[in-house]
C-alpha cells in the first residue's frame, strides 16, 4: 500500500488532521464527556450514533459492567459531530475519551501520528479473541504503516443497491442481478410515484465527507474519474467528475427522496424503513435494521451489487471500529471493553437477545459460518461478504491512484477537502448552484493540496 503522507513530518500531519479544530481546546473552550477524564474502573467512550452503536450500548451495562465491573460513560453523536469530537481530543492527546469509534480512513493517519494504543500487544495474551477471524480486509484496513494493529472493527461494511422487491414485482420491473448506474437511473424514473408518496430511490446530499461524499465517490470512481491522478493532479474538473456528478445531482433531484440535501444515512434508512422510497444505495450495514423483526419492510428488500458503468465492481470498504487513544489513563480496561464489543461472545449475545439480522457482522470469518446467522440473515448475508471481500482500496477505478481509498483519499488533508467539497455538491443537490460552479470551486481547494504533493 503506497502512502504518500509518510513522508511528511508528524507534526504537519498532526495540524492538517486536526486543522482549526485545535483553537477551541487550546483556549479552554471546550469540554467532553465525564469531566476531567476517566478514572479507577471506568472508561470514557465517543462513538457514531448508528443503530448498532445504540443497542451496544443498552446491553453494555447489564454484561459487560455486570461482568468485568468497568463502568462505561458514553457519548454517542451524529457522525459529521462525533469526527470532529475525535479529532480535537485525540489531536491534542487530552485524554478525555479512552476509547472512539474510528474507520478505516482515520486508523492509519492517527498512528502515524501517535495518537494511537497499538493493539498487537493485547491481541498476542487474549487468545479467545480469536485475531484471525477477523476478514483479512478489516485486518489490514487498520494496520498502522510499522505493521501494527491499532484498531478493533466492530462492523465492517461494503455498499449496495437496495430495493422493494414487491413494489419492482407490482410494476412488472426485474432488478438486473448486476445493475449499472444507467438502468438503475430508468428503474428509478420507472418506480417514482409507484405508491403514495414513494420517491423512486434514495442517495445521500447531506454535507460530510462521510455522508454524501462517500456514495458520490464510488460513482465517480466507476464513472472513470479520481480525486488525483498518480502524479497528484487535481481532476475535479475533468469529463469524468462532471458526468458522474451531474447524474448523482439530476437523479436525486427527479427522482430523489425529498429534504435530500438534509438526508444522510439515518435519514435515508428512515426512508426506506418507512417506505418513502423504492430504491436505496448505501451501506450493507443497513440491512441489518432493514430485516430486523420489527422492520415494517422486513422480507421486503431484495439487495443487489453496487451498481457500476465502467468498472466491473464499486463497492465501498468501511469499517466503524474502535481506537484506544494513546493518552488513555485505563488502556487495559479499554482493551477489555474493545475485546468484547469486537468479540464473537458479543456477536452471540445480539443474537440471543436483539436478533440475529442485527449482528453487527462484517468482521469475522466464524459469522458467516453461523447457522443462526446464516438463516435470519440469508436476504443480505452473502451479498454483504461477496461485498467486502470484493472490495479494492488500492485500485478503484480506471487508472492508478497516488494514495489508497474508494470512498476516500487516504491522506490527512481529505477530511477538511472532501468536507468542502461536499458542501458545493449539497449546495447544487439543493438547487442553490449548477454542477459546474461546484465543480470549479472544488477543483481550486483539490488543487491546493495537488501542490503540497506534486513532485514528492
Amino acid at each position: 500500500m503506497r502512502t504518500p503522507s509518510r513522508r511528511r513530518p508528524r507534526a504537519t500531519l498532526a495540524l492538517a488532521a486536526a486543522g482549526t479544530l485545535l483553537a477551541p481546546l487550546l483556549s479552554g473552550c471546550w469540554a467532553g464527556a465525564g469531566g476531567s477524564g476517566s478514572g479507577g474502573d471506568a472508561i470514557n467512550v465517543l462513538m457514531v450514533n448508528n443503530p448498532q452503536m445504540v443497542e451496544l450500548q443498552k446491553l453494555t451495562v447489564a454484561h459487560f459492567t455486570e461482568e468485568t465491573g468497568i463502568e462505561v460513560n458514553f457519548t454517542v453523536l451524529p457522525e459529521n459531530d462525533v469526527r470532529d469530537k475525535i479529532s480535537q481530543d485525540f489531536a491534542n492527546q487530552a485524554g478525555q475519551y479512552d476509547v472512539a469509534t474510528l474507520s478505516n480512513y482515520e486508523i492509519p493517519i492517527y498512528a502515524r501520528n501517535g495518537w494511537l494504543h497499538e493493539m498487537d500487544t493485547y491481541v498476542a495474551k487474549d487468545v479467545a479473541y480469536d485475531e484471525q477471524d477477523v476478514l483479512k480486509p478489516m485486518r489490514e484496513s487498520l494496520t498502522g504503516d510499522d505493521g501494527k494493529l491499532y484498531g478493533q472493527p466492530f462492523y465492517g461494511e461494503s455498499s449496495f443497491l437496495m430495493y422493494r422487491k414487491d413494489v419492482f414485482e407490482a410494476k412488472g420491473l426485474t432488478m438486473p442481478p448486476h445493475p449499472t448506474w444507467t438502468e438503475v437511473a430508468d428503474l428509478a424514473a420507472e418506480v417514482d410515484g409507484a405508491e403514495s408518496g414513494m420517491k423512486g430511490i434514495c442517495l445521500r446530499g447531506l454535507p460530510g465527507w462521510g455522508e454524501v461524499m462517500a456514495p458520490l465517490t464510488t460513482v465517480v470512481n466507476t464513472f472513470g474519474g479520481t480525486w488525483f491522478d498518480k502524479d497528484w493532479k487535481a481532476r475535479l474538473n475533468s469529463p469524468e467528475w462532471k458526468q458522474a456528478v451531474t447524474f448523482y445531482v439530476d437523479l436525486v433531484r427527479e427522482h430523489g427522496e425529498s429534504g435530500a440535501p438534509q438526508s444522510g444515512f439515518a435519514e435515508c434508512l428512515n426512508n426506506m424503513t418507512q417506505g418513502k422510497v423504492a430504491m436505496w444505495y448505501d451501506a450493507t450495514s443497513a440491512a441489518g435494521s432493514l430485516e430486523s423483526a420489527n422492520s415494517p419492510v422486513k422480507g421486503k428488500i431484495g439487495y443487489v451489487p453496487a451498481p457500476v458503468e465502467k468498472t466491473e465492481s464499486s463497492g465501498w470498504l468501511y469499517t466503524w471500529a474502535w481506537g484506544i487513544q494513546k493518552a488513555s489513563r485505563n488502556p487495559d480496561d479499554a482493551w477489555k471493553f474493545v475485546s468484547w464489543a469486537s468479540s464473537k461472545e458479543y456477536e452471540q449475545l445480539v443474537g440471543d437477545e436483539i436478533g440475529w439480522s442485527n449482528v453487527p457482522a462484517g468482521k469475522r470469518a466464524s459469522t458467516y459460518e453461523n447457522a443462526d446467522y446464516r438463516q435470519e440473515a440469508a436476504a443480505f448475508q452473502e451479498m454483504t461478504k461477496e461485498a467486502i471481500e470484493g472490495a479494492r482500496p488500492n485500485d478503484p477505478g480506471v487508472q492508478q491512484r497516488p494514495a489508497p481509498g474508494i470512498q476516500f483519499v487516504g491522506i490527512p488533508e481529505f477530511t477538511d477537502l472532501g468536507t468542502k467539497v461536499s458542501q458545493e455538491i449539497s449546495a447544487a443537490i439543493a438547487g442553490r448552484q449548477s454542477v459546474e460552479s461546484a465543480l470549479r470551486k472544488s477543483q481550486k481547494l483539490a488543487a491546493e493540496i495537488s501542490e503540497e504533493y506534486e513532485g514528492r
